[in-house]
């Protein structure tokens, strides 16, 4: 079916190297690599795994970096091949499960996953959400990731429906308090089975923002101690997670702070940027070190970084993940119909700048017409097609780690 057929279809220490290189300079929009080997603690550029040896068929040179996805990118070239364009504008997006007609908008728009939210299991029975979760995998001609957040403490989807778990999941910070980062992990084992059980394999968790102030917006959310401990107990969760087969999602990267709600306004985020290399960043170098595949970026505006636009958006951002975090993952925005981006793009523009500024999976609330946005681009040549398969090319990867392909 034609593309405009489907329109009616409906870190023990600070991180030193970075931390030598001081406030950023403002007047560059592509902040650069320190000179020096030390991106993270315990880890250089000299020692990353040596790209793999060139398929004059395979990948091009630049995609085969040796990391977190590599043991998926043969199976994730094969199939790239293979995709239509309208497969491919779906593919990079993680809708918000629609309401009505869920197995019809898969098949419609092609999805590269879903986002469950409380609404897709309250009142629900096990055996009634395996069952639905079950016909969106069906109605997909690619494997989708069902993606929930299952954080514990105030967001818990899943767990707050007493016929699917016993009890709430905890809090990172009662975990912790209550047992320290081995009881994170081991809570987070728990929360991988109960996921997998249903049908759930991505947790878009753990919350690696550091915050110690309880007027924090995102305190709740959080370990709520400083970034050392914070780093110990999200590289638990992520090993929990990811080692009971729930792939995770560190987050809201480059960190949160202090500011307020985007979901409702914007926020611009003024500390500087020693602050980030000395604290914030540490809690994603740990769970980037533990193995984390995916990266949520927050829709922040971070002055010291890019102060034009917010962190989902920016290129600078995700050449500070890749470049000076080495993260090889997948990277995902928050939701972007959240005011702070709508603010920031406008509606029709968002999906289109993100994958421009380096995401492979937008999480999206309309999915026509953010699968829309992205086909018109790609047309029309506004988005050129190696961006395109490249953030495609990950999310496949992803999926073949996770077991899906």
């Amino acid at each position: 079916m034609s593309r405009r057929g489907l329109r009616g279809l409906c870190l023990a220490g600070a991180l030193l190297a970075l931390a030598a290189c001081g406030v950023r300079d403002n007047s560059s929009s592509s902040p650069s690599v320190p000179e020096q080997d030390a991106i993270l603690p315990g880890f250089s550029s000299s020692q990353a795994p040596a790209p793999s040896e060139r398929d004059p068929d395979g990948p091009p040179d630049e995609w085969l970096d040796g990391g977190v996805l590599s043991a998926g990118y043969g199976r994730a070239w094969e199939l790239l091949q293979t995709m239509t364009d309208e497969e491919k504008a779906g593919q990079v997006l993680l809708a918000r499960c629609p309401d009505l007609d869920a197995a019809g908008a898969v098949a419609a728009y092609h999805p590269g996953g879903l986002v469950l939210f409380g609404r897709d299991f309250s009142g629900l029975t096990a055996e009634e959400v395996k069952a639905n979760l079950a016909s969106y995998q069906a109605a997909s001609s690619l494997p989708l990731l069902l993606a929930t957040d299952e954080e514990g403490g105030e967001v818990v989807r899943v767990s707050s429906n007493p016929a699917l778990a016993s009890e709430r999941f905890r809090s990172m910070r009662a975990l912790y308090r209550a047992g320290g980062a081995d009881l994170i992990e081991q809570d987070a084992r728990a929360k991988a089975g109960l996921l997998l059980s249903l049908g759930v394999n991505l947790d878009l968790a753990p919350v690696a923002d550091v915050s110690t102030d309880p007027n924090d917006y995102i305190y709740g959310r959080t370990v709520g101690e400083d970034a050392a401990t914070t780093a110990d107990c999200v590289a638990a969760a992520v090993r929990g997670l990811q080692g009971a087969g729930v792939s995770s999602a560190l987050k809201h990267f480059p960190g949160y702070g202090d500011n307020p709600d985007t979901h409702t306004g914007s926020a611009l985020d003024e500390r500087p940027y020693e602050q980030f290399t000395s604290s914030d960043f540490l809690p994603f170098a740990a769970g980037i070190r533990a193995g984390a595949r995916c990266v949520l970026v927050s829709h922040n505006v971070v002055a010291c970084i890019d102060p034009d636009s917010p962190a989902s958006l920016s290129p600078a951002v995700h050449e500070v993940l890749r470049g000076e975090l080495g993260f090889t993952g997948a990277v995902l925005t928050d939701d972007l119909t959240m005011e702070a981006a709508r603010a920031a793009a406008g509606g029709e523009e968002a999906a289109v700048r993100a994958l421009q500024a380096g995401n492979d999976l937008l999480i999206v609330s309309d999915l026509p017409a953010s699968y829309e946005q992205i086909a018109d681009a790609l047309a029309s040549g506004e988005l050129d097609e190696a961006v395109l398969d490249r953030a495609v090319f990950r999310v496949l990867a992803l999926k073949c780690c996770q077991g899906l392909l």
